[in-house]
């Protein structure tokens, strides 16, 4: 599949900074970790919610039980990372993202990364895991849909 014809849901944007480089002038890996998450902050808010929310008498959160990254090429400092946000499965409590991380739209990605979120609410001090709330699945699924119909027109 071409770079072009693969779906996304988000695409996001943010400058490398010195401080996010190791000593060979490189993006450490770890904050490859970082972009991720605040790029699916990033997609969650554009859908109208927060990572951590209150939604009528629940306060819900979404941590991680999964993280993957493949790197391929490097970023350098003053690098313009594009990252492309995809969901691959919404499940009932869960849902997996994949990030496509570029320098140059049409180069191949210079990473793929994948973060599996477990939707929780708060309570008694405790975390349980719950099922993605209907407002927010139907805006997630909507999303999914909008990036595969996108595909085929």
């Amino acid at each position: 599949m071409s770079v072009e014809s693969e779906d996304y849901c988000f695409e996001f944007q943010r400058r490398v900074e010195f401080h996010e480089t190791d000593l060979a002038g490189i993006v450490h890996f770890s904050n490859f970790y970082r972009y991720m998450e605040t790029a699916e902050h990033e997609f969650m808010r554009s859908l109208g919610h927060a990572i951590h929310q209150q939604m009528g008498d629940t306060e819900i959160g979404w941590p991680r039980v999964n993280a993957t990254c493949e790197f391929c090429k490097p970023a350098r400092n003053d690098d313009i990372l594009t990252i492309r946000v995809s969901i691959d499965e919404i499940r009932t409590r869960s849902i997996r993202y994949r990030f496509r991380f570029f320098i140059d739209l049409n180069e191949p990605p210079i990473a793929i990364g994948s973060i599996t979120a477990v939707c929780v609410k708060f309570e008694n001090g405790g975390i349980a895991a719950m099922p993605i709330p209907d407002q927010i699945r139907a805006d997630l699924e909507a999303a999914q849909k909008a990036a595969k119909s996108s595909l085929s027109s």
